[in-house]
């Protein structure tokens, strides 16, 4: 049986569409996740910021063979503790809505 918990930092709504994308892949390219979301740089930058502190989302940068320029491309992904946090927050939602599975 896996564990239901409503976590805080999750909650809020963009960090919880943030990790509702990131969750089915490997990893987002911040601009494709940006643009996903409808959000400034900056917006998307503070919750990213305040899910890697958290230590639920990882981030890192690389080089593009696409691109022509020294510009660098960042990547996020859900760390394996981000996976496991979503997943108990999206049971524990579940429950409250009256449609968990058990």
């Amino acid at each position: 049986m896996h564990e239901s918990r409503f976590d805080e930092v999750i909650h809020a709504p963009l960090r919880l569409r943030i990790c509702g994308l990131l969750r089915p892949v490997d990893r987002l390219d911040f601009a494709v996740l940006r643009t996903a979301l409808d959000v400034s740089d900056a917006t998307l930058s503070k919750h990213v910021k305040t899910l890697v502190s958290s230590g639920y989302v990882v981030s890192h940068k690389a080089a593009s063979a696409d691109r022509g320029d020294a510009r660098r491309i960042m990547w996020l992904s859900l760390s394996p503790t981000g996976r496991r946090t979503f997943d108990a927050h999206v049971r524990a939602l579940q429950e409250i809505a009256g449609t968990a599975t058990l």
